[in-house]
């Protein structure tokens, strides 16, 4: 005889101890009476002791019984568990997210993340923050599950969604001479020492950046290189130079650096979801669906004058 103890052992167990009654279990159960009395005495030769006292007018636990009820109960009920578990995981209702993003995207990702475990709240979300070709390469090794990056260069194997396009913004010291307008064109930065990321960090995303620069006819050479947009608006502040930064990195900026209007043709970053190809995976999509594409709020380009309506 197989010993193992099998999951309908532990069902017509509890329906016994519950009803404390072989007929009644037997109709609860939908089983033939005799049929539940076999079982329980299988579980019981598997067990090695009577579960059970039965006599001809009742029908009861013994020590042994009332050991094994709530054990019973605790093992079925985990069972329950593990597959509601697995059952949600698949359908991207729990789990674990991976999500690699660009610091100057916080912000983005914060909202996204907020809409996101509002729909999802048992689902893991583990962050990751880099440059942009750190992202793409975490998405790569399979290290991240969704990507947020700034105007990437297209990789094989790597979907790229649109989430929010914002305008580029100069930011200078406050007693730079621009300072005391709103404006100003990028060709008035041209002798200001340039504080920026290296290019290494994402040449495409540097490359956008810059554009406004080298539209006005200035040799981009930056004369400080640095992480991340708050230690270059810091320096900015400080006096040390001046940079070209995407308006959502500029709107709590420290004392002592101003956020200036640039002249000229709109210059336009696009922050992006990044995903794997034919990453179906209901987790990952159920946070694409989650990230809808957002505009720039309240500066929508007017492309007829290039300034922000």
């Amino acid at each position: 005889m197989d010993q193992r103890i099998e999951l309908r052992h532990l069902r017509y167990f509890l329906a016994v101890a519950e009803e404390l009654h072989f007929g009644r279990a037997a109709q609860r159960l939908n089983i033939a009476q005799p049929a539940l009395s076999q079982q329980i005495r299988q579980l019981e030769k598997i067990v090695g002791v009577e579960l059970f006292r039965r006599t001809s007018r009742s029908v009861r636990l013994t020590d042994a019984g009332a050991t094994f009820r709530p054990r019973a109960r605790d093992l079925l009920g985990r069972l329950a568990a593990d597959l509601d578990e697995a059952g949600r995981v698949g359908r991207g209702e729990a789990g674990r997210l991976d999500v690699a993003f660009i610091t100057s995207a916080t912000t983005i990702v914060s909202e996204r993340l907020r809409a996101f475990s509002r729909r999802r709240p048992d689902v893991q979300i583990k962050l990751h923050d880099g440059f942009t070709v750190d992202v793409l390469a975490a998405l790569e090794r399979g290290t991240a599950d969704v990507g947020i990056v700034r105007d990437a260069e297209e990789r094989d194997g790597i979907d790229l969604s649109p989430l929010r396009t914002e305008r580029f913004v100069a930011v200078v010291p406050a007693e730079h001479p621009a300072a005391r307008g709103d404006r100003v064109e990028a060709a008035a930065l041209a002798a200001d020492p340039l504080i920026l990321f290296p290019r290494t960090a994402g040449p495409q995303a540097f490359d956008v950046n810059t554009q406004p620069l080298r539209d006005a006819g200035i040799d981009v050479q930056a004369a400080q290189e640095c992480s991340n947009w708050h230690t270059i608006v810091m320096f900015v502040a400080s006096g040390l130079g001046v940079t070209i930064a995407p308006y959502s990195v500029t709107t709590l900026l420290p004392a002592g650096a101003r956020r200036l209007e640039l002249d000229g043709p709109p210059a336009v970053s696009r922050i992006l979801m990044a995903t794997r190809r034919g990453d179906n995976r209901p987790l990952v999509q159920a946070f694409t669906a989650a990230s809808e594409p957002v505009t720039d709020r309240g500066h929508h380009w007017d492309n007829s004058q290039g300034r922000p309506s």
